[in-house]
């Protein structure tokens, strides 16, 4: 905010930070910058609501209680991100992104006054890093998230696998999928998670635009914050949150390159229902009701382009496992000839599983069934 402030005031010699806020002429100029602000980046905060004047506030809590209690003004600041975009273009993207904090916490401190300490020499130390923001080739900041989710998700336990994919595979995903690629018109992620797949792949190729959908409501926030802190502008994403089999919301449309990291034989409705959807009607049989791995990658085939190509990790019982398992993999193979390559994984290399799995690769357009 504070870079794209700068640049629009350039012309008139004057800081964003130099605004007086309070002055006729300063309200003029904060009603035109933020008008312009929604419109490109997407939201908007006045001077005295950026990070660093926060941080000033949180290194005077030694010095002044008053003075140096930041919780309030912190809470005030996220909901005014999210109140700045609303009726705009970019709403969708931002609104409850901040639901999830909780700086009322007692993982914080015992009391508000211990609470606001900690907060405050977060603020403060974050404050003197130089992420060089103003670099077009630095993405520090987004990075840094990024390693935060994997120190998280290194400790989470069981639960990790829902949000997030280790490096080394995602890294092996993208290559798969942007092999002999410059650039990618769209990218999709069904089950996206914290988003760090789907950027993984701008690392490879230039990406136009990303899509996803993630059912769980917290790792969708951080799946946009992610996005929004690796610099994606708010029109070039696009991330749902509901249950992507039973109730897809990209369906419509057809992606260059789609690929995912599916929870492993998770349930489903396997509704019969099912069978008169576009997405599964052609197999004639659905994935078991206990095991929704070939639900995920029917649902994938659907939303492929046929110039695309699809990259999927999944247990290893997908390869051998019989009835209508089998009978969806036997169409998959002899009869459309749109698997293109089976790469087995080791065990012990997934957050919370120890068990095998297998990177599976399509191509629609493998010419004549096998």
């Amino acid at each position: 905010m504070l870079q794209y402030a700068n640049n629009i005031l350039s012309e008139d010699g004057i800081i964003y930070t130099g605004i007086d806020e309070s002055s006729a002429d300063g309200q003029e100029y904060l009603a035109e910058i933020k008008q312009e602000a929604i419109q490109e980046i997407g939201y908007f905060l006045k001077p005295g609501e950026l990070f660093h004047a926060i941080a000033i506030r949180a290194s005077k809590a030694d010095t002044d209680a008053q003075e140096g209690f930041i919780l309030d003004d912190l809470s005030r600041v996220l909901s005014n991100i999210e109140s700045s975009t609303m009726g705009s273009e970019s709403e969708e993207d931002f609104i409850h992104l901040f639901e999830d904090l909780d700086l009322t916490s007692t993982k914080l401190g015992r009391t508000e006054k211990a609470k606001n300490e900690l907060i405050a020499k977060i603020l403060s130390h974050l404050d003197n890093i130089n992420f060089g923001l103003a670099s077009s080739n630095s993405d520090v900041l987004g990075d840094a998230y990024e390693y935060l989710i994997a120190q998280f998700a290194s400790g989470a336990g069981k639960k990790a696998g829902e949000f997030y994919t280790p490096q080394a595979i995602s890294s092996v995903l993208a290559q798969l999928v942007t092999t002999g690629k410059d650039r990618l018109k769209s990218v999709y992620d069904p089950t996206c998670g914290s988003g760090s797949l789907l950027l993984r792949i701008a690392k490879e190729v230039e990406v136009g635009s990303f899509y996803g959908q993630e059912m769980n409501r917290t790792t969708y926030n951080l799946a946009r914050m992610n996005m929004i802190l690796h610099g994606v502008h708010y029109r070039d994403f696009n991330l749902c949150q509901d249950d992507t089999l039973e109730h897809p919301q990209h369906r419509e449309q057809r992606f260059e390159a789609v690929v995912a990291n599916p929870p492993f034989s998770a349930k489903w409705s396997a509704n019969p229902l099912h069978l008169s959807d576009d997405r599964f009607s052609q197999y004639g049989k659905l994935a078991p009701k206990s095991k929704a791995d070939f639900a995920f990658v029917q649902h994938m085939l659907y939303q492929l382009d046929d110039n695309g190509s699809m990259a999927v990790v999944l247990p290893h019982g997908v390869l051998f496992r019989g009835a209508a398992e089998g009978h969806i993999r036997q169409y998959l193979i002899a009869d459309r000839n749109w698997l293109d390559a089976v790469i087995g994984l080791p065990a012990n290399i997934f957050y919370g599983t120890s068990i095998p799995t297998c990177v599976l690769v399509f191509q629609k357009m493998q010419g004549t069934p096998r």
